[in-house]
């Protein structure tokens, strides 16, 4: 049976030697880092692109391409000079005989080597392929999309989130890869900045935590090891958005400095556009033809402390996009890309227990949903990840009125490979959360994997794909259960063919 990373550095820490075992160690040299990284399954492409490749953010017209130069992904600076010339192609067929796009652009060590380019001039609705070349090397091959225009009869997309490196291999990203998809969501905690991930009990000799830019950098580095995670990037296109532990898991601690580091590191590794590399521009809105509206929400740069007059997860400005958003809002599936949990969480008592999440910022929540069932905004679907199990619930405008409308559903995503609670806790939270939460429909917490949304306009279905075991880089995956949401009705409802799975709990109308 295969050993997951964990077993490997929990082994490490009982012999005294995760000093070595840990890639990441301020003990380690480069090449003793490297050696350390393959032993826990990192394995990189050919040097200078050993990041891999991504595309991001498709328009009808565009679509951002990505790579990062990193001869030696763990070191603290690249044997490169301080500018390196960067050509690229995008062609309309994988052996890469027609080009319909090319150019040359500079990759410079200010923004640590990355490569941000935004392909114009593109035809909406197809599928493109493309390389990178530099310093006489090649890139392996990427494939993307383009977003399409006017009708479309359906899309298929998945979201992944919390991808602690030490918890185990990302079999589901194996799957994410092989997936037929139109685009990736990546719900956030990409990274996580502690040692060996904060709260195992490892964190007692964990390695050094994150705070600097370089430290940032090599941990996007030692993730992108992950040959999976960089398959699935170079197979669709992404949308991203960020959680806390791209910085902080107790984010009002961050001191400037360090957010400024983590958030260059994280726009230097995503394909994203627009913005500043130190402040980028998380939060947009696409359209995949006339059937889906997409909302990236940016839930972590603009907040102000929890639980405190006018506190705000949006921010100003953020809120008014938002609110106007849905005031002109298509005739179309609505769905918000959000990091942490919409809708209420209570525990009996009726204490809400997790302010970080939206529940810390009730009132201005209340005002959002409200101004949604005011302006009549219909078919909205709420993507989340952060809590490492799976969730779905009615969202309503004011979640303590049980005569308030239905007027959405949330689906919380399993996590890739982050530890939730335990099989034994999980049987006692399931239903005391079920109790204190009339909202919630479905609880499950012992699995791992990512969720697949297939989408026509008619019915939103949800497919909750879960890996049989972290401990195997390439686990088999199966569906545990789909929910439906109808186009027209508010909420969702599990299909009577998975609905017998396993869960810890669900709730029987």
């Amino acid at each position: 049976m295969n050993l997951n990373r964990r077993d490997l550095l929990r082994a490490a820490a009982a012999a005294g030697a995760l000093g070595v075992a840990w890639p990441l160690s301020d003990r380690l040299s480069v090449a003793q880092a490297q050696e350390a990284a393959a032993d826990l399954g990192a394995r990189w492409d050919s040097a200078p692109f050993t990041l891999g490749v991504a595309s991001g953010d498709p328009l009808p017209d565009s679509v951002v391409l990505w790579t990062r130069l990193a001869p030696q992904p763990l070191a603290d600076t690249q044997p490169l000079p301080d500018t390196v010339e960067v050509e690229w192609l995008v062609a309309a067929n994988r052996e890469l005989t027609r080009i319909v796009a090319n150019g040359r652009t500079a990759a410079v060590a200010d923004v640590g080597h990355s490569v941000h380019v935004e392909v114009g001039g593109l035809e909406p609705g197809r599928r493109y392929y493309y390389r990178f070349r530099a310093l006489g090397i090649d890139s392996r091959t990427g494939r993307t999309r383009t977003a399409p225009v006017g009708p479309v009869g359906r899309v298929r997309f998945a979201s992944a989130n919390c991808q602690s490196f030490i918890d185990g291999y990302w079999a589901a990203h194996h799957a994410i890869a092989r997936e037929d998809l139109d685009f990736v969501v990546h719900l956030g905690d990409y990274v996580y900045e502690f040692g060996q991930a904060g709260g195992h009990p490892l964190r007692d000799h964990e390695g050094p935590e994150a705070f600097t830019l370089t430290d940032y950098r090599r941990r996007h580095a030692l993730y992108k090891g992950d040959p999976s995670l960089r398959d699935a990037h170079a197979a669709h296109p992404w949308f991203v958005t960020w959680d806390n532990h791209e910085v902080v898991g107790d984010y009002g601690q961050a001191t400037p400095q360090r957010r400024l580091g983590a958030y260059q590191a994280w726009y230097e590794h995503m394909p994203i556009r627009d913005g500043h590399p130190t402040a980028p521009q998380v939060s947009r809105r696409r359209y995949w033809g006339d059937l889906l509206e997409l909302t990236v929400l940016d839930l972590r740069q603009y907040r102000s402390a929890p639980n405190v007059p006018g506190a705000t997860i949006l921010g100003a400005e953020q809120k008014s996009w938002l609110e106007q958003g849905v005031r002109q809002a298509r005739d179309s599936w609505h769905c918000w890309v959000n990091s942490i949990m919409l809708g209420q969480l209570r525990v009996p008592g009726g204490h809400r227990p997790y302010p970080d999440q939206w529940d810390g910022f009730a009132d201005e929540r209340k005002e959002v949903l409200t101004n949604v069932h005011t302006a009549g905004l219909e078919d909205l679907v709420v993507i989340t990840g952060d809590w490492h199990s799976a969730f779905v619930q009615d969202i309503r405008p004011d979640f303590d009125d049980l005569t308030s409308p239905v007027i959405g559903t949330e689906f919380l995503a399993h996590s890739i490979a982050s530890s939730g609670y335990g099989p034994a806790a999980n049987a006692v939270l399931g239903p005391v959360l079920g109790l204190a939460n009339p909202h919630l429909k479905y609880f499950e917490g012992n699995r791992y994997g990512y969720d697949l949304y297939d989408v026509t306009p008619d019915r939103w279905s949800t497919h909750l794909r879960v890996i049989a075991d972290r401990r195997d880089p390439v686990s088999p995956v199966s569906t545990l259960t789909t929910f439906h949401v109808d186009r027209g009705e508010p909420g969702s409802y599990e299909d009577r063919a998975t609905a017998g799975s396993a869960a810890q709990y669900r709730r029987l109308w």
